[in-house]
């Protein structure tokens, strides 16, 4: 299958070796087969695992963490049934409206969801008020809260962050973009909570966050290394294929293997096996 057809520009390997068990940790799964949820802003094409595993060949990934997308609100179908066909080397992070039943919180530990996700930014479920019920909820199995939303937002969230009982992960670089660095609020509420052990932060995203939607960017070089210089055990990496919002046109598709090497770039070889393998296999619990 050419990458094309697997949403990732470009056809070459990354420079980099992948160590045995590196994981992707952000990826989603897009079905007809499931209906967008009312008011859903991203509907991609469907993306299956066949073609995800085309491009998990390329890089030498080994592992994978399966996301439910805003595209399905709290509706995680089209997740489930992309981890079931990833097998015991995936993890999912499922969407909740608090509803559930401690029997289908349990039926999702044992599908292999480890977390959940609030995306404040482009999600059509969750709010600012649910965070801490959520997460009353999930911290017994757990799991983790991931977060999404403006940098604005996430400064005015201090006090709730920093006493949240389960552990927080901000995906696609808290969502800060590198001019902000060192500048916004939500910046430094982001490097002290990695530096407590509160948090973790994918660096996945950087295209979105870059005023140039370009992973390519050397703005990105700054920020990307803030986080790891924080707390470095307690980063991991993500390429947020199939890339929906640039199905959508709002940036360049991505080249995975660039990506890719750009988290080489960032994290040098000292540390790059601890982002790629270590810290999601405490993250999500995957063999050491």
């Amino acid at each position: 299958m050419a990458a094309d057809d697997a949403y990732s520009s470009g056809d070459a390997r990354p420079a980099t070796a992948a160590p045995p068990g590196a994981c992707d940790c952000h990826i989603h799964a897009y079905d007809r087969r499931y209906p967008a949820a009312s008011g859903a802003r991203l509907l991609p094409p469907d993306a299956s695992m066949t073609q995800y595993r085309a491009v998990q060949a390329r890089l030498g990934t080994q592992r994978a963490v399966l996301v439910t997308p805003s595209t399905y609100g709290a509706d995680n179908r089209a997740m489930l049934d992309a981890l079931a066909q990833m097998g015991e080397q995936a993890r999912g992070v499922a969407v909740i409206d608090g509803n559930e039943s401690d029997a289908q919180l349990e039926a999702l530990h044992s599908a292999g969801v480890r977390g959940i996700r609030l995306n404040l930014s482009l999600g059509v479920t969750g709010s600012v008020d649910q965070i801490l019920p959520l997460a009353a909820r999930v911290a017994p199995l757990g799991w983790h809260v991931q977060l999404l939303m403006p940098p604005d937002r996430l400064a005015e969230l201090d006090g709730l962050l920093s006493a949240l009982p389960a552990p927080v992960v901000f995906d696609h670089m808290a969502r800060i973009g590198p001019q902000q660095a060192g500048a916004h609020p939500a910046h430094a509420l982001v490097l002290r909570l990695l530096g407590q052990g509160r948090a973790w932060l994918k660096l996945s995203g950087g295209y979105i966050v870059s005023p140039r939607h370009c992973v390519e960017d050397p703005a990105l070089d700054a920020l990307a290394r803030s986080y790891l210089d924080a707390n470095p055990e307690r980063i991991v990496w993500g390429s947020d294929w199939p890339h929906a919002s640039a199905s959508a046109g709002m940036q360049p598709m991505p080249d995975d293997a660039r990506q890719f090497d750009r988290l080489a770039e960032w994290t040098g070889s000292a540390r790059l096996r601890q982002v790629l393998v270590h810290n999601p296999a405490a993250l999500y619990g995957f063999p050491a």
